[in-house]
Order: C-alpha cells, then structure tokens, then sequence
C-alpha cells in the first residue's frame, strides 16, 4: 500500500513538474481582458490623449497606481508646454505683426516670462 501511495505521489509530481516547466499544455486559455486597449493616436500628441489611454491586463498584470501616477505626471508636463508653446506662439504673431519689430534672435523667445532669470 505504502509503495502504491508513492507511485502515486510520484506520478503525480512528474505531472505537475511537466505542466510547471512547460512540456504538458496546463489546459488553460491565454488570459483575456474585457476593457479594450487605447492606445496613443497617431500625430501629435495634446494633454487630452494621455486620458484616454488604457493598458490591457495581462498575466501578471501592472501596478496600476505606478502606472497612473507617471500618465497624470506626463498628461500635465504636456500640457504645460503646450500652453508655453501657444503663449509663445501668440507673442511671436504679436510681434511680428505690420510695424512691428521681431524679437532679437533665440533668446527673446526662450527667455519666458521672468525675463530668463531663474
């Protein structure tokens, strides 16, 4: 008896061990997830896009709490050069309009609103 309990316990093992190092399939389908991914439009990229972006799960998954806080970190990084960039932009119509003089090279424009005194 104690012989056919661990031909058993063996056998069973050597199952495990095959499923576990994958050479017997475990019968499992691959994991599926119900949320669609969203992934970044093609084109440029606005403030607005990086809100709409879904990962899709996976197996062993992500620390969604990292992964947000890094988009909402992003999202408003993008956000404020954009609005550096129509800041800059509208200034640089301004100034260019009839009878106006452009700015002097690079450095007007980079200089931003405290003169380039950091």
């Amino acid at each position: 008896m104690t012989l056919v309990l661990l031909l058993v316990a063996l056998v069973v093992a050597g199952v495990v061990a095959a499923v576990a190092v994958g050479r017997v399939p475990g019968g499992l389908e691959e994991p599926t997830t119900s949320r669609p991914s969203r992934a970044l439009p093609d084109g440029p990229l606005a403030a607005d896009d990086l809100d709409r972006v879904r990962f899709s799960l996976g197996l062993r998954g992500y620390r969604m709490d990292e992964v947000d806080a890094l988009l909402d970190r992003v999202r408003d990084e993008v956000a404020a050069r954009d609005a550096r960039v129509a800041e800059l932009t509208a200034r640089l119509g301004a100034a260019t309009s009839p009878g106006d003089a452009v700015p002097a090279g690079p450095a007007a424009v980079d200089a931003g609103p405290d003169g380039g005194r950091a």
